[in-house]
């Protein structure tokens, strides 16, 4: 086997430079208190932010079926508050979620299933009905 090469970068934190004079202290405090800023930001962003749903098939489904209702026209624009439609998009999420079924099929649950057929069902209703 041939052993794979690891790169890594050598950063000088030495007080002097070539020539012997005292360097620029500045960029590395300006770099110190950076990253105390996005230190205290980033609890504050996850604590703003509202659980994620567990990941598992369902939850996969759902997401996608989110997609093709908000395309639809379904479900307001969470930044604008507008409800737009984008039909080919639309069809891509239920193609999608149309082709996830194909290439599942014998290897979910009876309830994943189901939730599936419901789910396709509904979707392709929706897009005839934002066609007309």
């Amino acid at each position: 086997m041939a052993e794979e090469e690891k790169g890594f970068i050598i950063k000088d934190r030495r007080s002097f430079d070539e020539k012997g004079e005292l360097k620029d202290k500045e960029p590395q405090e300006e770099e110190k208190r950076e990253k105390e800023e996005t230190k205290k930001q980033a609890p504050k962003e996850e604590a703003e932010r509202p659980p994620l749903p567990e990941i598992n098939f369902t939850s996969l489904v759902f997401s996608l079926s989110s997609s093709a209702l908000f395309h639809c026209g379904e479900i307001d624009d969470p930044q604008t508050g507008e409800r737009k439609k984008d039909l080919p998009l639309a069809k891509h999420a239920i193609d999608t979620i149309a082709m996830l079924k194909e290439k599942t099929e014998g290897n979910l649950t009876e309830e994943e299933q189901k939730f599936m057929d419901n789910v396709l069902t509904d979707l392709r209703w929706r897009y005839v009905k934002a066609k007309e």
